[in-house]
């Protein structure tokens, strides 16, 4: 029967985050106890001011169906919010589109941009999804390792060279999931001087923006020059910085030309992103004190489980692993152990209920991801595993 299945339908992979996550709970749900590693998603709850606005507007019937871009205030403000955060100047609610998530504001931003046949330049690691969104567009991802010596960034010099007259976007994630580096101000400045000058759209992906450490603070390609801008798609949200990963809300801010397009495509797929949901977001950019203190109790609790986690993993003979400036993820080298990434997690399942994600799924077999958006005492309790097992292998 696969006959009647699409290219399309046959040649996406899954996601194997979500795949190892669905196990590790399958796994809990028999009375096993797991420690799973693999969640992409903060350990909190939706902090209640949001959870309020979003029921205050269905019990005032905002159910109805509003501009498929999304509601106007929530874009006047977002637009305001990016010129004061990122430096993203002259932009307006125009150049901003509301959509059912981080992931399809991505998917639509590739879609408005790749036709079949282009190129699109993705550094590794990467997150699992971006390829799978190009070849659903019928673009080719062409995959760039970013060396773990250069914390897992991309260079100018690895981008020109990866340049051909087919390449239609570079696509770039600060801070990184799966790796947590951040790039800054002057990586980002040398990176855009060689997409304006090839014409070369830019992909930013920065959900995790608000989630730094050691002093660091995420920049935006888009907020370096109007330049820089013009060639620059910014995906934000709040998913990860207001712990909103399951009301579904992610955020594009781009050039005139491709916000139409992306606002187009949305008309002819969800419409518009669920509306009652988009009133709890407008509460969390117009209460800016309750934000700030949601996200520093967030925060704090991240920044201690990231040194507790990358201190022991420093600390166990065979693993090394470099301190992540952002998100809530490590991406530990367990190269020395001679196994590829896919059987040293299945073995670490299987003989001590830890659950990680394969770093081959992110374009490094070298690696694995372990995401600290878990509890003190989960992390404790897995790098004690963790270390039994590595004596073994």
């Amino acid at each position: 029967m696969n006959d009647r299945l699409s290219v399309w339908a046959k040649n996406i992979s899954p996601s194997p985050t979500l795949a190892v996550d669905s196990k590790a709970k399958k796994l809990k749900a028999e009375g096993k106890d797991v420690c799973g590693f693999g969640a992409g998603e903060p350990d909190f709850d939706t902090p209640d001011f949001i959870k309020y606005a979003a029921i205050k507007a269905l019990c005032d019937g905002k159910t109805k169906y509003i501009a498929s871009s999304g509601l106007p205030e929530l874009r006047d403000r977002l637009a305001a919010l990016y010129a004061e955060k990122k430096g993203i100047k002259g932009i307006s609610a125009d150049n901003i589109v509301v959509s059912a998530g981080g992931k399809f504001s991505c998917y639509l931003s590739i879609m408005a941009v790749v036709s079949p046949g282009d190129e699109v330049i993705i550094p590794a690691p990467y997150w699992v999804s971006y390829p799978e969104m190009v070849k659903l567009a019928g673009g080719v991802p062409v995959f760039v390792s970013a060396s773990e010596e250069n914390d897992f960034k991309l260079t100018p010099e690895q981008f020109e060279a990866a340049i051909t007259p087919k390449t239609k976007m570079l696509v770039l994630n600060t801070p990184s999931n799966p790796t947590g580096s951040v790039y800054s101000r002057d990586d980002l400045d040398a990176l855009m001087k060689v997409a304006v000058k090839h014409r070369i759209t830019v992909l930013s992906d920065e959900m995790y923006a608000s989630l730094t450490y050691d002093g660091f603070e995420a920049s935006s390609p888009a907020g370096l020059s109007d330049e820089a801008r013009e060639y620059t798609i910014m995906i934000s949200g709040f998913s990860k910085a207001y712990s909103m990963t399951g009301w579904r809300l992610g955020v594009m801010c781009a050039p005139l030309d491709i916000a139409k397009a992306v606002a187009k495509l949305q008309t002819q797929t969800t419409s518009n992103a669920n509306t009652f949901a988009q009133y709890g977001a407008l509460e969390a950019i117009k209460d800016t004190e309750n934000a700030k203190r949601s996200l520093a109790k967030m925060l704090e609790s991240f920044d201690r489980r990231r040194l507790m986690l990358w201190e022991g993993f420093n600390a166990i003979d065979g693993i090394s692993c470099r301190r992540a400036k952002g998100a809530f993820y490590l991406f530990p080298n367990i190269s020395s152990f001679g196994l590829g990434s896919t059987e040293f997690c299945a073995k670490l399942l299987d003989e001590e209920l830890v659950a990680v994600v394969p770093g081959v799924a992110f374009g490094s077999d070298a690696n694995v991801r372990f995401s600290y958006a878990v509890s003190d005492a989960v992390i404790e309790k897995g790098l004690e595993r963790m270390k039994k097992f590595c004596a073994r292998l």
